[in-house]
Formats: structure tokens, C-alpha cells, sequence
């Protein structure tokens, strides 16, 4: 079936009014991103397609609580991200992380950096706690300012700020070895 080209509002509107090709063309255009997200904060495929699959469930379930007051986008990414993070704390992964936020690794003697030990980045960002990868992610990779990711994950302006710092110097630190 090829998508519809009507307007995301009229879409919004028309599924929130129970049509299924509606919510079809809404799944279409935003998959991909959404999948991309799951996939850059879970590192797991399989897993990033089910949880991109429960979002977009969850999406219609709560369609009806969509009032129009930010973009249809905005307001799915604002899902996803709570999903993903609810996911991570569920399976006890988040507190072990973000105690990990700020926490320098401790030095070893002898632990000279070679370029042949070299991190890359994907590595790198994965390996940083789920809400500072995150807030690394909508900002240097999606492109949305601080005031945006604080109403999208449901943060202060600041700890969007916060969060990116860390990740900039944890990421320095580990690509820098």
C-alpha cells in the first residue's frame, strides 16, 4: 500500500477518529526514526524491533491523549524515549549506569594509550549511561536543541545540559585512549 500524502495533522486527526490507514501512514513516516532511537540506546536488534513494535501499539492506545500542542513527531519521540528508558530501568541497567555518570575510571599503572586500542565511536557511545547516550543522541545526532530534548525525555533544560556534558568528556576520555 502506498503512503497517502495528506497532511500529518489530518492524519492525526483522522486516526484519532479510528482510522487504521491513518495510524499506517503515521507508522510509516516515523518508524524509522523511532527504530533508530531503540537501536542506539539498546545496542540489541532484535530487542530495538519489538520495543519500536510496543511503542507504536502504545502510540495508538494513547492517540486520544494527543492534543496538537507540539508535533505529532515530537510527542512519539517523547513515547519512545520514556519506553526506552522505562525498558533499561526495568531490567535494572539504569541506576548501574548512572551511577556511573561523572565517575572517572581508575588509572592503571602503565595504562599507556596505543592507537591500536583505539575505541570507536558507536562503541563509545553505547558505553555511556542510558541518560547522558540519550540526551548525546537527540542532540548531536537528531539535531534538537535542549529546550526540545527537556520536553521530550521530560527533563530540565539544565540536566539536558548536564547530561551532554558528561557524555562530551566521557567520550573524549575513551576515544582519546
Amino acid at each position: 500500500m502506498t503512503q497517502r500524502q495528506i497532511s500529518q495533522p489530518t492524519l492525526v486527526l483522522s486516526a484519532q477518529a479510528g482510522d487504521v490507514d491513518a495510524f499506517e501512514d503515521l507508522y510509516r513516516t516515523h518508524v524509522g526514526k523511532v527504530y533508530g532511537l531503540c537501536l542506539r540506546m539498546l545496542r540489541e536488534p532484535s530487542r530495538a524491533e519489538e520495543l519500536t513494535q510496543e511503542i507504536f501499539v502504545l502510540a495508538w492506545q494513547k492517540l486520544g491523549s494527543f492534543r496538537g500542542d507540539s508535533a505529532f513527531s515530537t510527542w512519539l519521540y517523547r513515547l519512545a524515549a520514556n519506553a526506552v528508558l522505562g525498558h533499561l530501568r526495568a531490567q535494572g541497567r539504569w541506576d548501574e549506569r548512572f551511577a556511573a555518570l561523572g565517575q572517572a575510571a581508575p588509572e592503571r599503572a602503565g595504562d599507556i594509550p596505543r592507537p591500536d586500542r583505539g575505541i570507536d565511536l558507536e562503541r563509545a557511545i553505547a558505553a555511556l549511561p542510558p541518560a547522558a547516550r540519550m540526551v548525546f543522541l537527540l542532540s548531536q545526532v537528531e539535531g534538537y536543541r535542549h529546550r526540545e530534548i527537556a520536553q521530550l525525555i521530560g527533563i530540565a533544560e539544565g540536566t539536558s545540559k548536564a547530561h551532554l556534558h558528561h557524555a562530551r568528556q566521557q567520550l573524549r576520555k575513551d576515544l582519546d585512549r
